[in-house]
């Protein structure tokens, strides 16, 4: 028989030794599974919505948010929460909203797509790229926001007022709770028995943003933080009751009644939470009215002599009657022209 060639070998495949030594050793020879390629991301089969919204009573004053997080299938409610921010604009507090249940959406599956339903359409237009975000605190909030998942991950759809009840309803909760020094919690919330059953049907993503339609006539930029002006009438002095004329002359103080009522409406500011000025006018009633305000928000009053009433004159502390009968023409004129005056008033 012919010899094989130098450093040629036998066709015969040589059997592994290590075989022999059983099954168990045999699979750890196999390759580590490579797991899926670089570019595969894994696939979740849920799908989520998240609802937010955001209140102010004062923009800015007391705010807080309400954001949920749904089931995308089936409607159902996965997390919910009404959360009170302390003093806020209503920008702030539906970024706010937003925010919240995006971060708890990624708590409950970190690959499932996710698209926010909002109200506000200032939100749902900046966080989809074509709006700018001008303000600086509305910049910063959107950076959270875009940080919470990947970009093309979410998807931002604009919903009417009517269809954000079960948010709203949470936003309202909270601040509620927070007016009687309260925390809102899932257990006493009543958001849900507001609300609607679910649209679950994605909403059709705009193809450009040509295709939108155009604002609405004075729709702008944010100019910047309002400024709310409350307007508050001082409490029953005892000519009130006796509807007499009561300008400057005599200057009585509140009654008793009005003491109470000047009482109340402090307290009511109070719970409003943006009153950061007063102004009153001189006279004893009005100074009386508003330092039970002042009192109650730690606050000092502004004297304003351009505030005060108007001068009577000789009809100072009469009814409308008296009036009447004693100068018919004068008080005729008086109710037909802004100019006219009272004898010896203004």
């Amino acid at each position: 028989m012919r010899r094989l060639p130098p450093r040629a070998g036998h066709h015969r495949p040589q059997r592994d030794p290590r075989r022999r030594t059983g099954g168990d050793r045999a699979v750890r020879q196999l390759p580590p599974d490579p797991g899926p390629h670089r570019r595969v991301g894994p696939l979740s089969a849920r799908r989520f919505i998240v609802e937010a919204d955001g209140g102010s009573r004062g923009n800015p004053g007391p705010a807080a948010y309400g954001a949920l997080v749904r089931d995308a299938a089936s409607g159902d409610v996965l997390w919910e929460r009404g959360e009170y921010i302390g003093i806020a604009t209503n920008n702030v507090a539906e970024y706010r909203g937003v925010l919240a249940g995006l971060q708890a959406a990624l708590a409950l599956d970190p690959e499932a797509p996710v698209e926010v339903r909002a109200d506000s359409k200032l939100v749902v237009e900046q966080m989809s790229g074509r709006w700018k975000i001008k303000h600086a605190d509305m910049r910063d909030l959107a950076g959270q926001v875009r940080e919470v998942y990947p970009a093309g991950r979410v998807r931002y759809t604009w919903v009417p007022r009517e269809k954000n009840k079960h948010a709203d309803r949470l936003a309202n909760e909270a601040m509620d709770l927070a007016a009687k020094g309260e925390e809102w919690t899932p257990q006493a919330s009543t958001a849900a028995l507001d609300t609607e059953p679910l649209d679950t049907t994605p909403a059709a993503e705009p193809e450009t943003a040509a295709k939108l339609p155009p604002p609405p006539a004075g729709w702008g930029p944010d100019l910047g933080t309002p400024t709310t002006l409350v307007l508050l009438r001082h409490g029953e002095t005892p000519l009130t009751p006796q509807k007499r004329f009561s300008g400057v002359g005599g200057d009585p103080d509140l009654s008793e009644r009005g003491r109470w009522q000047a009482e109340r409406a402090a307290d009511l500011l109070a719970a409003r939470g943006t009153v950061q000025a007063i102004v009153s006018s001189p006279l004893a009633r009005c100074r009386q009215t508003a330092d039970a305000a002042a009192r109650r928000l730690g606050l000092d009053v502004r004297i304003e002599d351009g505030f005060r009433e108007t001068d009577f004159g000789a009809w100072e502390g009469l009814t409308f009657g008296e009036v009447r009968e004693r100068w018919p023409d004068e008080l005729s004129a008086w109710l037909a022209a802004p100019d006219a005056a009272p004898p010896g008033g203004e």
